[in-house]
Order: structure tokens, then C-alpha cells, then sequence
């Protein structure tokens, strides 16, 4: 045993890259919402990509480390304190030692910070993953969100290969705004929308509404009209049904027209509304750390600029990954 949670948060759970491939069985990957500040975690404590951290929602934990351990807090700006004293620094390597505590002060901006731990948290792993699902109750800790009394380990680390004090470069830290734009790859179902409503729908500034989790962002701001036809066999009587479809993560179904929901990690992979767009993947980061009552606007972009998007990413992680070696 490592750490020993005292207070737990408002939502913190053990997150890896999350468990792809099970989707054709309805099991969601899960995972980390905010891949980017997760993995830079992890190359800043000089784990393995894929080594499981910690997810913390918009309320920080109190937490004890049991033994000496080298950690990374990143995303949200959710300030940590060791042993309630003055900030420490994120996006940057630390050292905590036994008996040292970490806590979170008020979140100030994004919504989900997380914390790496050189090693990484050693729970089981389940179907090739270490996250955590709550709404089955598999993967993770229990296959729940952590409580308070909660033992967690810490695996093998390479504590001697890592530089404490190494930091994150300025230009690649992320800021979060209250203000969000989404780009979106229109589709599969768009053609249920009449053109009028999905010019609007791109032209709204929606907001996210208090249903904004692991499961899907709901939003407010306006009403999307359906075409006309005949329900067909199999089909729901919603104007929004159709025969059942997959739902990738990050695909948009709007239910009776109104209040679009974007499905996130933990979501169901599949179901009978329309999806009318899907979220790029290098935009679910910035999804991610959006909150209730930020503001949204969803642009339409081609296939080739979402995997530009995806491609110079995966670059910047690469320059980052090598700059932290």
C-alpha cells in the first residue's frame, strides 16, 4: 500500500488509456476524458504510456503516500498542496515522501485534473485495461469511484531515470476557457436533421447543462427540427429514433430535438437515436475539461482536417515525450 485516501473528492477514479476493442461486446473503452494532460503525466514520472493514474472531478482528495513516491499533477487548474502548505507546482515532476499529504484547492479553471504516480496504480487489470467503469462496477478500485479509507499500491517505478523538478514547456500547457469550440465531423445520421436545423445547430452557442459527465455532455440553447417520414420498422416513434446504430465516442444524438448530447468514455456503444456529428478526438481533451454553464460552439470540419489535427498531436506528444527523457 501506497496511499492511503482520506477524503475522497467529488468523482476520483483510476483511469488508464482505457480498454479498446470490446465495443462490438457494448463494453465503452472508458479511460481518461482528457488523454492529453494524462499521458503527459505519465512521461513526466517516467512511466510506460498507458500506466494507470488518477482522474480527479472538479472537487480534489485528500491523500496520503504511505512511502517515498515521484508524481505529476496535470489538466484542470485545481491547485494541490502537500501537507496544506503553499501550492505546489503542476505540469512538473515532485517528490512526496512518507507520510506527506496532497490536497486540492478550489478548481479554479477546466474540470478534471489528474495525478501520476512513477509506477503507476496497481489495481487488477480487467479486459486488458485498468479503468474504471462505474456504471457496472468493473475495472479500477472496486469498479467504483474511490472512498474514503481506500488503500491504493503503487507498481515498480524507475525512480532512479526520473528528473524531480522536470517540467512541462510553457508552450504546451493548456489553457481552459470558459468558451469552447468542438470541431465535428457531420454525420452518420445528419440527414434526419432538415438543413435549416443543422445550420443552426452550428451556428448556436450552446451551454453545457448540469448532465455533463463520463457518460455524455448534455446542452441547452436551442431545438433542432426532424424531416418528415415514415417511421420505419424497428424504429422508435421519436422523430429522432431510427433502426439502431453504433455510437462512437464523441457521436452527438439529440432526442426529441432538443438538448444535444455528446457521449463521452462511458458511454453505451450503441442505440436507436440519430447521431448527426461526432467530435474529433483531439477536441474531446478540450471537451473534457468544459463544465456546466460553459458555452460551446460545435464547427463542421472534413475528414482530412481531423486527421491533420490528430497527426500534428500526435507530434506534440512525441516533442514532449522526448523533451521529458
Amino acid at each position: 500500500m501506497a496511499i492511503r485516501v482520506r477524503q475522497a473528492g467529488l468523482l476520483t477514479t483510476v483511469q488508464d488509456t482505457g480498454r479498446f476493442g470490446e465495443y462490438a461486446l457494448g463494453m465503452p473503452p472508458s479511460g481518461a476524458m482528457d488523454v492529453f494532460s494524462y499521458q503527459v503525466g505519465n512521461y513526466l514520472v517516467g512511466n510506460e504510456e498507458g500506466a494507470a493514474g488518477l482522474e480527479i472531478t472538479y472537487f480534489g482528495p485528500e491523500l496520503e503516500f504511505t512511502e517515498d513516491a515521484i508524481i505529476a499533477i496535470t489538466g484542470a487548474e485545481m491547485p494541490p498542496k502537500i501537507n496544506g502548505e503553499e501550492e505546489a507546482p503542476t505540469w512538473e515532476a515532485l517528490r512526496v515522501e512518507e507520510g506527506d499529504t496532497l490536497s486540492f484547492d478550489y478548481l479554479k479553471s477546466g474540470a478534471r485534473s489528474y495525478l501520476a504516480v512513477a509506477g503507476g496504480i496497481d489495481v487488477p487489470v480487467f479486459m486488458h485495461s485498468r479503468s474504471t467503469y462505474t456504471l457496472i462496477g468493473l475495472g479500477g478500485h472496486e469498479g467504483r469511484a474511490l472512498q474514503e479509507g481506500d488503500e491504493l499500491e503503487i507498481g515498480e517505478s524507475r525512480k532512479g531515470s526520473v528528473e524531480v523538478g522536470k517540467r512541462v514547456d510553457e508552450d504546451h500547457i493548456p489553457a481552459y476557457s470558459k468558451e469552447t469550440q468542438l470541431r465535428v465531423i457531420i454525420g452518420l445520421a445528419s440527414y434526419r436533421v432538415s438543413g435549416e436545423s443543422m445550420e443552426e445547430f452550428l451556428n448556436t452557442t450552446w451551454t453545457v447543462t448540469p448532465d455533463a459527465d463520463r457518460v455524455g455532455y448534455r446542452y441547452r440553447g436551442g431545438e433542432l427540427e426532424f424531416v418528415e417520414r415514415e417511421q420505419p420498422a424497428g424504429a422508435g416513434s421519436d422523430p429522432a429514433n431510427v433502426v439502431d446504430f453504433g455510437y462512437p465516442v464523441g457521436s452527438i444524438q439529440v432526442p426529441g430535438g432538443v438538448e444535444p448530447i455528446v457521449l463521452m468514455n462511458d458511454a453505451v456503444t450503441g442505440g436507436g437515436y440519430a447521431t448527426i456529428g461526432t467530435v474529433i478526438s483531439v477536441d474531446r481533451d478540450k471537451l473534457a475539461q468544459t463544465k456546466t454553464n460553459d458555452k460551446t460552439l460545435f464547427r463542421s470540419v472534413e475528414l482530412e482536417e481531423a486527421l491533420e489535427a490528430r497527426e500534428r498531436r500526435r507530434q506534440q506528444m512525441e516533442e514532449i515525450r522526448q523533451a521529458l527523457e
